[in-house]
C-alpha cells in the first residue's frame, strides 16, 4: 500500500462519509427521474476502487436507495470486458488477495467526464483508464 491509497477491510470503508452522501443522493436523483420519465443522468464518477494485486477497476457513481450496499457504476475485473452495471460494495470488501490484500480506494481519483464517457474509452480500450 503507499500514499495514494486506503486499505479497506470493510464495506464501510470503502466509502467516506462524503462518497457515501453524494452518491446516495444521486442514487435518489435517478431512482426519482425513472420514475418520472425513465431517464437518468449520466453522474461523473465518485470514487475509483482498484485491486492492488490485478487489473480489477470499479469507477462507482450511486448507491442504490433501497439498497446502499449495492452502488452502480463502470466495473472492469480486468478480463478485457469493462461494463456499467451494480455491483454489492460487501462482496468487494470481502475478497482477499496475496498476504490479505484487500480492494484499495485510490484516494487522489478526479474524475474528468461523466460515466459513460469512461465506459465508452474503456470499451475502445479493453479497460478503464481513470
Amino acid at each position: 500500500m503507499n500514499d495514494t491509497t486506503t486499505n479497506l477491510g470493510s464495506a464501510a470503508a470503502l466509502l467516506t462519509d462524503g462518497q457515501r452522501a453524494r452518491m446516495r443522493a444521486k442514487g435518489r436523483e435517478n431512482a426519482a427521474r425513472i420514475e418520472d420519465d425513465g431517464d437518468t443522468h449520466d453522474f461523473w464518477p465518485v470514487v475509483k476502487l482498484f485491486c492492488p494485486w490485478g487489473a480489477a477497476t470499479w469507477l462507482l457513481s450511486e448507491l442504490d436507495p433501497e439498497d446502499e450496499d449495492i452502488a452502480f457504476g463502470l466495473c472492469d475485473l480486468g478480463m478485457g470486458s469493462p461494463e456499467l452495471g451494480s455491483v454489492r460494495l460487501s462482496e468487494l470488501a470481502a475478497i482477499r488477495g496475496p498476504g490479505g490484500l484487500t480492494i484499495e480506494r485510490d484516494q487522489h481519483f478526479t474524475p474528468n467526464k461523466s460515466l459513460t464517457a469512461y465506459a465508452d474509452e474503456a470499451r475502445q480500450h479493453g479497460f478503464i483508464r481513470a
